[in-house]
């Protein structure tokens, strides 16, 4: 069970803070369920996820999970879906956002930017896709390390091109 405050990944809506644990408060919900209240560290709303769910759940990565994550990122091949099929390719990258995993979305990242740096289009899907997981990537990565996530971009940026 997580606790009050706790920052964790909520299936494939990223960061959320843990608010409260409590029944609903609706008429009619039942006053027994204990439900998390989740706030999204990214857009806005609250999910409500019962404290019994199989929806996917887990801590933040840690602060050295995230430095080894970052040293890691050139190793770590783009995914590329040849397909041109819509149905195909949103099924390609649905399956990778159901991994939950922070590699899986920095393949997703890396294999979107070559996608569309190797045409002369963009597409909007595309993009959608890769500000998704970007937004999933960076709002982990930014409560690891302690900083705001719109520094997180260039903090991976310097620190690939410094030489340790």
């Amino acid at each position: 069970m997580f606790d009050i405050g706790e920052k964790i990944i909520y299936g494939e809506n990223g960061v959320c803070t843990v608010e409260k644990i409590a029944p609903l408060e609706m008429s009619g919900a039942s006053k027994e369920k204990l439900y998390y209240h989740l706030t999204p560290l990214v857009g806005s709303g609250t999910y409500f996820a019962p404290v019994d769910t199989n929806a996917f759940m887990r801590p933040i990565i840690s602060r050295d999970e995230a430095y080894a994550l970052i040293d890691s990122m050139p190793g770590i091949p783009p995914a590329i879906c040849n397909d041109s099929r819509f149905n195909h390719v949103d099924a390609f990258y649905k399956e990778l956002f159901r991994q939950h995993s922070c590699e899986a979305l920095v393949a997703i990242v890396k294999g979107l930017h070559l996608r569309m740096s190797e045409k002369k289009t963009r597409s909007s899907r595309a993009e959608s896709t890769m500000k998704r997981a970007k937004d999933i990537l960076h709002g982990e990565l930014s409560i690891a390390l302690g900083m705001e996530v719109a520094q997180v971009e260039d903090y991976i940026r310097d620190r690939l091109e410094t030489p340790n």
